[in-house]
């Protein structure tokens, strides 16, 4: 199992957005509570942020590698599907 790392800030939109769609699968899925999840404020953690390759946030990493970050526009629904993704990526590796 991947230890996750994700960048958001707190009074993010997206990143509010990807909180929930975190809880809501962890709540369907228990195994996914099981992941190791590090969840990093940006603003309050700047030198750790800056060792990372990203522009917006959320963004979910596994190591350095950037698995997921959001864009503008993006729905509820496309950003719960890609907190999917990263979480079963988790679970696969």
């Amino acid at each position: 199992m991947k230890a996750i790392t994700m960048f958001y800030l707190t009074d993010c939109g997206y990143c509010a957005k990807a909180h929930t769609a975190l809880e809501e699968l962890m709540n369907e899925n228990p195994a996914y509570k099981e992941v190791p999840l590090t969840r990093i404020e940006e603003s309050e953690h700047m030198d750790v942020a800056e060792q990372y390759d990203y522009y917006a946030v959320p963004s979910f990493f596994d190591g350095k590698e950037k698995l997921f970050e959001a864009h503008l526009f993006m729905s509820y629904e496309e950003i719960r599907d890609e907190v999917k993704k990263v979480l079963d990526y988790a679970l696969e590796h």
